[in-house]
């Protein structure tokens, strides 16, 4: 049985030009690389291979946004790249696409063919429910790859569940606690964008995740 939350957001977050879904798919399966799969990140791969350079993100009116919003709220260009043009600038680099499991692989994908910010996180290491807002400085936030918890300031709008601890720290940076491993079944995701996105193409976006994810995972998705 999955168990009910709630996404909410923030009217201080969406004044300041966030554009914002959050997607629940659940009864996953994140354990197998189907052929049709490996086939699906080939292609794709070899697309934004030829249709990407490192010159052409620094033009990019998406990409440029997200960094607008960063300014907005303080946060410093260097080391907080948007998460889409940090999965691309990699992947121009080494010409090679790395693989972490299929359902990270596929909105990684999915970002970087979009720029728009995609994250995952695993509903069930998760407490109550998730609220997108500005931080107030007394939040619980240990980043994904470290074991101590860095502080954070107030003012910088943040996914946030109801045991105060950040799940995702603006669209940079997710956490290890709600990392999404091969066991993990039941997901919430987000699809954001911009001033320089349409509500629309967020949205279409969302919906896009939905019909891959449950077609190459199985599950069942919906928007919330």
């Amino acid at each position: 049985m999955n168990r009910k939350f709630e996404f909410k957001v923030q009217q201080d977050v969406l004044d300041l030009g966030v554009k914002i879904k959050g997607v629940r798919i659940h009864d996953i399966d994140n354990t197998v690389y189907s052929s049709a799969l490996d086939d699906y990140i080939d292609v794709h791969v070899k697309r934004l291979l030829e249709n990407n350079s490192l010159e052409s993100l620094k033009k990019n009116q998406v990409i440029q946004g997200f960094y607008e919003l960063h300014k907005e709220v303080g946060i410093p260009k260097r080391k907080n790249l948007p998460a889409s043009e940090n999965l691309l600038k990699n992947l121009l680099k080494k010409q090679k696409f790395h693989k972490i499991n299929p359902l990270v692989d596929l909105y990684n994908l999915i970002s970087m063919d979009t720029k728009l910010a995609l994250g995952a996180h695993d509903l069930d290491k998760t407490e109550g429910n998730i609220t997108l807002r500005l931080t107030q400085g007394n939040e619980n936030y240990i980043p994904l790859g470290s074991e101590e918890t860095k502080e954070v300031k107030a003012g910088i709008y943040s996914y946030i569940d109801d045991a105060n601890d950040i799940i995702c720290f603006s669209e940079i940076r997710q956490v290890d606690k709600t990392k999404v491993t091969n066991e993990s079944k039941d997901i919430f995701f987000i699809v954001q964008g911009n001033k320089e996105t349409s509500d629309k193409y967020v949205k279409d976006i969302a919906k896009e995740l939905i019909i891959v994810v449950t077609y190459y995972l199985g599950g069942t998705g919906e928007i919330l």
